[in-house]
């Protein structure tokens, strides 16, 4: 095997990294726990039935889709997958063909060594456990096991703290459970970010009362809704998210969407692929954006992971669009109040006789007709409250949407994503603004074939005209060293990250 220095002489990444004057953050790396070793520190954490726990939620995660069938996707006939509509579920979705790669995301000091190849100076990393306690449906055991695993990886990594982060596993079927485990991850183990699910499903307890779980497990999934915390919740999360700005820590999610509706083929995952981090947490960052949770808690920072940045960039410009037209002066164009009823039968007396034919074209009857019963003036209609949906985000005007969208969130955007174009765009973006796109490598899944080009890659945009040296520099530096140390200005305390800014090297973008 050649050394390590011969290595990093010929990765293409590590080459353009010693021309750029300025530290790289990953903002998204995966690794892979050795399965033994894991097991045996959750073991030792609460005994061989919290490992049993662990087994069981990392099957159902891989066999997702065909629990109705009692086998997997890959078990059943066509005809059977037709009849149950078994999900495709993802398939190969690690690296195998090079060899140096699959131990490099296992072993932490072969990680830590390879980092200048990869073309790194700091990663955080999302282990493939992280959340695999989310599929423990028991709470005391969901908790236990998320804080053994949490324990885990604080321990495995602790050692090469000055250039990697572990994340935190937090789940959040309840803000309590959120809390205990936030503050054991930060307080105890000393880890400084957190993952989450975007969303976490829950029963309709209408259906759920008639069609029992004990006696339709089977129908569980159809009569569930995803409750995204911040708009609609059957909780108040408000809690949880004043302990994570007090704690400073930032927020990261892979949230994805594969098995809603239009990404539920039962034969090609592709098909239910394409776009699902983005959708996923979408209705997640939309939901604390209209709940208000980022105009309460304006120093809340959230990573959206492996969706791209063009769609943050998207809803940022409809959210503009929609206010202009949906805001509470906008909203006196559809006013059923404002429709004048006299000029209005006058109109249709003048022109619509051969339409009207003798019916009535008197005041509400003929708001009925033409409008809808909904618009007439005995129909009920919603309070000024009601009829505002920007009331719980606060909005009065447009930069108050950029204050609690863009500021707030941040765009996960992987290598060869030529979209984050859309994110840089400031002609296009609304009051010229660029979104918050972060260098997201996803190393350790199957759309990164070699763990040394991923950085070059990225910097090919630059080279094509797609986007500037400057938004490559917020890219890879300054935009993810926003996300981390405006949650927690010590964030890279002790960092190789630390010893760089003190070398001068600027963080502030030179345009607004």
């Amino acid at each position: 095997m050649p050394k390590s220095a011969n290595r990093i002489h010929s990765s293409p990444s590590a080459r353009i990294r010693n021309n750029l004057g300025y530290p790289v953050i990953d903002t998204d790396v995966h690794t892979s726990d050795y399965t033994p070793h894991i097991e045996d520190h959750v073991a030792e954490y609460g005994g061989a039935t919290l490992v049993d726990a662990l087994r069981k939620a990392h099957s159902s995660r891989l066999d997702r889709g065909g629990v109705s069938a009692g086998k997997s996707w890959y078990e059943q006939t066509p005809e059977e997958r037709q009849y149950h509509r078994t999900i495709r579920s993802p398939w190969w979705a690690r690296v195998t063909r090079n060899t140096l790669d699959v131990a490099t995301y296992s072993l932490p000091e072969l990680f830590h060594e390879r980092q200048q190849e990869q073309g790194s100076d700091y990663s955080v990393l999302f282990p493939n456990n992280v959340l695999a306690p989310l599929g423990v449906s028991d709470a005391e055991a969901r908790d236990a096991l998320q804080r053994a695993v949490n324990s885990y990886h604080a321990e495995l990594w602790r050692p090469y703290s000055a250039s990697v982060t572990p994340v935190a596993g937090i789940s959040l079927n309840t803000p309590e459970e959120g809390i205990a485990q936030l503050e054991h991850a930060v307080n105890t183990l000393g880890l400084k970010a957190i993952n989450i699910a975007g969303g976490v499903r829950r029963p309709i307890r209408a259906l759920a009362e008639k069609f029992p779980s004990d006696k339709y497990p089977e129908l569980q999934k159809y009569i569930s809704y995803i409750d995204f915390y911040g708009l609609d919740s059957e909780y108040d999360y408000d809690p949880f998210w004043a302990k994570v700005v007090e704690l400073g820590v930032p927020i990261l999610t892979h949230y994805g969407s594969q098995g809603w509706v239009g990404r539920n083929s039962i034969s090609n995952y592709m098909n239910n692929h394409i776009g699902h981090f983005a959708d996923g947490s979408e209705a997640f960052a939309r939901a604390l954006f209209f709940g208000g949770v980022t105009r309460r808690f304006p120093q809340l920072r959230v990573g959206l992971l492996e969706g791209g940045a063009d769609w943050g960039a998207r809803v940022f410009t409809h959210l503009v669009d929609r206010w202009e037209k949906r805001s509470p002066e906008g909203l006196k164009n559809y006013d059923p109040a404002a429709t004048d009823r006299k000029q209005l039968t006058q109109l249709f007396e003048q022109y619509g006789k051969e339409l009207t034919q003798g019916r009535s074209i008197e005041g509400e009857d003929l708001i009925r007709d033409t409008l809808g019963a909904h618009y007439t003036k005995d129909a009920k209609q919603p309070t000024a409250d009601e009829a505002n949906d920007f009331a719980a985000a606060g909005i009065t005007k447009v930069e108050d949407i950029k204050s609690r969208w863009v500021d707030n969130f941040f765009f996960g955007s992987e290598a060869d994503d030529r979209t984050i174009a859309h994110a840089f765009n400031d002609k296009a973006n609304p009051l010229g603004i660029k979104v918050n796109a972060i260098y997201s490598s996803d190393v350790g899944h199957w759309d990164v074939p070699d763990f040394t080009k991923p950085l070059a890659e990225a910097y090919e945009l630059v080279q094509e005209g797609v986007i500037t040296e400057d938004d490559f520099k917020n890219y890879v530096f300054r935009n993810p060293y926003k996300l981390y140390t405006e949650a927690n200005p010590n964030f890279f305390k002790g960092t190789v990250i630390e010893r760089e800014v003190d070398r001068g090297i600027a963080i502030q973008a030179d345009v607004a």
